[in-house]
């Protein structure tokens, strides 16, 4: 915004002064170059580079316009970028380059042409805008700038590190999968802990201090601090057998026994130690937030979906339980299904049904009161029809408000973290949020294990009072599917 005498309202010099700086620090500063998949994947990506320069090639701006029409995050971030490109036009001409920061940082649309020797030299095919983005790179790093090509998409920086230009992935929202919160440590201390916190029914941090603990894959050594609703595995020293479970509690500095439910929830018992901590804090009325992760089989949907209906149903916690997934196919999509909202939602709802029809079947539950010539199907039907159980699609939650409600998102590692943010926000009084997925297991492609807004959230909820998180690793669908997950 720019005062009467022409100067900026925020950094107080006009557009000519702020030019000037930018040539003036042309040659001490790194120069980015963005791929389109960067704007598309954070509209806010632009300004992640402080006091350097970003470089928008003018290509990229052609695809944007062809991403603005949609109505997905793409869409919505490619309609962000060019709002805010548009408010910076105001500023001063986006080819020569408009300072946004009092650090300097600077942001230019490039509309250079490739040069007749990058076409001779790389005999690219510049109908590509990959290959043209990539010739904007190449020319700047040409002229002895300092040049970085930033872009998600392996290939490109592959090929950008063929033509000699340094390419790296947009890592400001990262999160390490490598270190990733799992939810528990193990630590190995002498029996007589593991029996104080059993006869005392808690056990102080403070206790634990002097041991190292190590995370659940035994390759890193970290404290054992007070992170809330985070869980200790104790294992004896001296005897492996003798080994205790404790879950730390929030602004107390003590850990309490965790023993699991003492009858079968809807049918579901803990099958390992890390169900038996999922089960506890999928049952605490407290944690309303809920994160698990684990690759195919390791139970996530099946023990979230038992606590939901135990709540809902049996306890009669919550109005509804409410169910819903990211529509996402694997593979070839198959073309518009046929059918109302319900209809077409029922193909990709399909595995929330079977685990449903598990759980209300005598097989999954013998504590239904109903008649057996009822069908799990049946049953299913009248809880549908009653909307105590109730399936939605993502796509239009943004604007409710969902109080009263065991909420679970399947397959969240197919959200960017705004739709996670946007998800987790509608969530009303009284509610409870569980989030599953395996991060390992992305089917969007603007994402990976380390920029999915599941592995976002389990980050930056790590510690929270409300919040809590289990990571699974066994496979516990059958004898068959744990050897198929171990060896193919």
């Amino acid at each position: 915004m720019l005062n009467e005498n022409g100067t900026d309202a925020v950094l107080g010099t006009t557009p000519e002064q702020r030019n000037a700086s930018l040539r003036a620090s042309a040659t001490a500063r790194r120069h980015f170059v963005l791929d389109t998949n960067v704007l598309l994947h954070n509209s806010q990506s632009i300004f992640k580079f402080a006091e350097h320069e970003v470089v928008i090639p003018l290509a990229v701006i052609e695809e944007l316009d062809t991403f603005k029409k949609n109505n997905d995050e793409t869409g919505r971030n490619a309609r962000a970028v060019t709002r805010a490109l548009d408010r910076l036009r105001a500023q001063g001409a986006l080819f020569e380059g408009v300072v946004w920061n009092e650090q300097g940082g600077s942001i230019r649309i490039a509309r250079c042409a490739p040069s007749k020797e990058f076409v001779r030299e790389f005999a690219l095919d510049l109908d590509k805008a990959d290959n043209r983005i990539l010739a904007v790179a190449s020319e700047l790093h040409a002229s002895g700038a300092r040049t970085v090509f930033i872009s998600k998409d392996i290939n490109a920086r592959v090929k950008s590190d063929a033509l000699g230009i340094p390419a790296e992935d947009f890592e400001h929202d990262h999160v390490s999968s490598d270190f990733l919160h799992s939810g528990y440590v193990v630590a190995k201390v002498p029996g007589e802990i593991i029996d104080e916190l059993y006869d005392e029914r808690q056990l102080r941090i403070e206790r634990l201090a002097e041991y190292t603990a190590r995370t659940p894959d035994g390759v890193h050594e970290v404290a054992i601090e007070a992170v809330a609703n985070q869980f200790v595995l104790l294992i004896d020293e001296l005897d492996d057998h003798h080994t205790g479970l404790a879950r730390i509690l929030a602004d107390t500095g003590s850990a309490i026994p965790v023993t699991g439910p003492r009858k079968p929830v809807y049918g579901i018992m803990g099958r390992n130690v890390q169900q038996t901590m999922a089960l506890e804090l999928l049952l605490d009325d407290d944690v309303k937030i809920v994160t698990l992760t684990g690759p195919a089989g390791t139970g996530k949907t099946l023990l979230a979906l038992a606590a939901g209906l135990h709540k809902t149903l049996k306890e009669e916690r919550f109005d509804k339980l409410l169910t819903a997934r990211p529509i996402m196919p694997l593979g070839r999509d198959i073309g518009y299904l046929p059918g109302d909202k319900d209809e077409k939602l029922s193909m990709w709802m399909q595995p929330i049904f079977d685990n449903i029809s598990y759980l209300l079947s005598t097989r999954g539950s013998h504590v239904d009161e109903r008649p057996e010539s009822r069908t799990a199907e049946q049953r299913l039907d009248q809880l549908m029809a009653t909307g105590r159980v109730v399936m939605e699609p993502l796509t239009y939650i943004r604007g409710r408000s969902i109080p009263h409600q065991f909420m679970i998102v399947d397959e969240a590692q197919n959200l960017s973290p705004h739709e996670i943010k946007t998800i987790v926000s509608r969530v009303g009084d009284g509610t409870k949020i569980v989030l599953c997925g395996d991060i390992l297991q992305i089917d969007n492609p603007y994402l990976d294990a380390q920029s999915n807004g599941l592995a976002h959230c389990i980050e930056r909820m790590k510690g929270q009072r409300i919040a809590g998180h289990v990571s699974l690793s066994k496979t516990e669908r059958s004898n068959l599917a744990s050897l198929a997950a171990e060896i193919l």
